[in-house]
């Protein structure tokens, strides 16, 4: 019987338990930990920021939904990784000490590099969590004339919900009878088209920018935050009474020191999702390393490649299912909703789309994926 550790309790870690336990079924043990018991469906806190759903609605029990499926769950802290042993250590939690593997799939997600920012713990807000966007909500309340940035930080790679932060809130200043005595400025160290991987979305959202009186200022490199200001680089200052940014990432502090990861802390992975010079190891999600963003959808899709590889490594056969990187996203605005789907590892025009369906059918996706996982 071989010992399958999955570490991360995010969209990788939760796909590749339920996809192994189909696969293996009672046969091996095969082990989930998570820092949280509880689940966040990430694309829904802008939803939640701005008073259209309850954490309830967005979040479930994992430990409920790993017990039928062939999945031990533990609660604990990754503290380290040790590649010779073959064993975690983890600091606290259901489990504190170390935890022996034979096959490990490391899904730890991104690290919020605040630190890399000055001032944005002190002053500014992000939605990248229940309390955190819950905060950015209450903020909003109170927020009624004046000047709000909406910051998209070096290697954030997250622009869905910036954009679907700045039509949520022309939207609800609108309802309040507040819009003409505020302004929104979108300010980002990228273009649009460069935040998402190159891809010729600016031809339609621009427009829907325009459309909302949103403000875009690209090529602005947040450095500092201020009670009044963003500040970047270059010296430049925007001038604000409110500011929600999306902070650097980084990949999981677990993976340091290890020498597989590349130059922003994200593990190396091949084709196959293995990490490449360690046997029996993959890793899945915003941990590991691929350009462009970093989406829920990607997550997902390199689960289920790892964890079919995983589970041919265990029957003997060599890994044969392949990971092709595209991106499929839906930026929220509130009316024609826009659609993006591009292969990013080709040359080939991206499938860029305005229209109401897409909102609909990502708030569909998300009562979906609650039903069929929780």
């Amino acid at each position: 019987m071989s010992k399958v550790l999955i570490l991360g309790g995010g969209f990788g870690g939760v796909i590749a338990a339920e996809t192994l336990g189909k696969k293996l079924g009672d046969k091996h043990e095969i082990t989930l930990v998570s820092r949280s018991r509880k689940f966040v469906f990430y694309p829904a806190l802008v939803r939640l920021a701005f008073g259209q759903c309850t954490a309830e609605e967005i979040t479930f029990d994992l430990r409920e939904s790993m017990r039928e499926r062939h999945v031990q769950f533990v609660e604990g802290e990754v503290a380290r990784i040790n590649l010779r042993e073959h064993h975690v250590t983890f600091s606290h939690g259901d489990l504190t000490g170390e935890m022996p593997y034979d096959y490990l799939v490391v899904a730890l997600g991104r690290r919020l590099a605040t630190e890399r920012v000055t001032g944005f713990f002190e002053h500014a807000y992000h939605l990248l969590g229940i309390t955190s966007a819950r905060k950015f909500g209450q903020a909003l309340e109170n927020f009624h004339s004046g000047r709000v940035v909406l910051g998209h930080c070096a290697s954030a790679r997250l622009p869905v919900p910036l954009f679907e932060s700045a039509f949520a809130l022309s939207r609800l200043l609108k309802e309040r009878g507040d819009r003409g005595r505020c302004q929104i400025t979108i300010a980002a160290n990228q273009t649009p088209d460069e935040m998402f991987g190159d891809t010729k979305i600016s031809e339609v959202l621009n427009p829907a920018l325009e459309s909302h009186g949103i403000e875009l200022v690209s090529g602005f490199v947040i450095n500092e935050v201020t009670s009044k200001s963003v500040i970047a680089t270059d010296g430049r200052e925007l001038d604000c009474d409110l500011r929600m940014l999306i902070p650097p990432f980084r990949g999981p502090g677990a993976s340091l020191g290890l020498g597989i990861t590349d130059e922003e802390d994200y593990l190396r992975v091949d084709r196959h999702l293995r990490v490449p010079q360690v046997e029996h190891i993959y890793a899945v999600g915003d941990c590991a390393s691929f350009f462009g963003p970093k989406f829920g959808d990607m997550a997902v899709h390199q689960a289920e490649v790892a964890a079919h590889n995983l589970a041919q490594e265990i029957s003997g056969e060599a890994p044969s299912l392949v990971y092709d990187h595209e991106m499929m996203a839906v930026v929220d605005s509130g009316v024609d909703s826009i659609f993006v789907h591009k292969d990013l590892w080709t040359e080939e025009r991206a499938d860029v789309q305005r229209s109401r369906f897409w909102g609909w059918a990502k708030q569909k996706q998300e009562r979906y994926w609650k039903a069929t996982h929780a």
